[in-house]
């Protein structure tokens, strides 16, 4: 190995394409997925950083650090297309994730991971405690049906 870089860029690396694997194997699994698009997310911040800090000066540069530096910077221009075909890979597995900030429109909004729905911020099912004449959710304790004997 090159000792232009440090072992954490390797051990990052390898790490997501670890995931990586175990996503493509795990056809049913979105956490896998997502764990995957988030490694690559996460490395494309982490090569920025040792690709900043690493790079030597031009006098520096032999053949070998050349290439290097060459093959890093494009596994980090291809990173963003994979983040895409994971994303896509996601979705197609049955993964949604909608998210709305815009507060008119909160009531349309559901987020959705895994097949489970969870309203947020839905007005129209809750059920109003400060009104009389609503109807009771739950039977009148003081007319219990007699039990049979």
């Amino acid at each position: 190995m090159n000792d232009m870089f440090q072992a954490s860029y390797a051990w990052g690396n390898f790490s997501v394409l670890a995931v990586g694997i175990w996503a493509i194997v795990q056809r049913d699994s979105l956490d896998a997925i997502i764990m995957f698009l988030t490694g690559l997310l996460l490395t494309v911040l982490t090569d920025i950083i040792h690709i900043s800090v690493v790079y030597p000066p031009n006098n520096y540069l032999t053949d070998v650090n050349r290439f290097s530096m060459g093959m890093a910077i494009f596994s980090l221009l291809l990173k963003p297309v994979s983040c895409y075909l994971v994303y896509r890979m996601y979705q197609e597995r049955g993964g949604e994730y909608t998210f709305n900030i815009d507060p008119e429109s909160s009531s349309d909004s559901h987020f959705a991971h895994n097949g489970v729905t969870c309203a947020g911020r839905d007005r129209n099912t809750y059920e109003p405690i400060d009104q009389q004449d609503a109807s009771p959710q739950w039977p009148d304790s003081s007319k219990a049906a007699q039990q049979p004997y």
